[in-house]
């Protein structure tokens, strides 16, 4: 089956890595996320558009310096160029899904941990999952 079609509210829940890569196509990228407690993505900007659906949690979305408090039910939509960071501000586990259209990231990749993430200098090489 072409596409992805699967709950992505109880995929998003259940994960416990910092990020991974779901499903790569041409155009758009679904990646979800798992922020610890007091953890962040880290102030980025991107020569892509991104959107962010938080599913469990609370934190806060820095867009070009204006923080907003999100939670569980919040969408976040940053566009290409855009200084952004997600911030969890809770005691729980952020767990959020996000878009990036076209894709940022190499299809596939996880980082269990952010540390994993910012030593991987991996960029989306143009392998799509199908």
């Amino acid at each position: 089956m072409k596409g992805f079609v699967k709950n992505i509210e109880d995929i998003s829940v259940k994960n416990e890595d910092f990020r991974q890569v779901l499903y790569t196509a041409k155009n758009c990228q679904l990646v979800i996320m798992a922020l610890k407690p007091g953890e962040e993505i880290g102030m980025e900007v991107h020569k892509v558009d991104q959107f962010f659906r938080v599913e469990e949690g609370t934190g806060e979305a820095v867009l070009d310096g204006v923080f907003t408090v999100i939670s569980a039910g919040f969408a976040v939509l940053v566009p290409a160029g855009t200084d952004h960071n997600i911030i969890n501000t809770g005691t729980v586990p952020l767990k959020l899904y996000t878009l990036y259209a076209p894709p940022n990231h190499r299809d596939g990749v996880v980082h269990h941990t952010r540390a994993e993430a910012e030593s991987d200098n991996e960029h989306f090489d143009g392998k799509t999952t199908e």
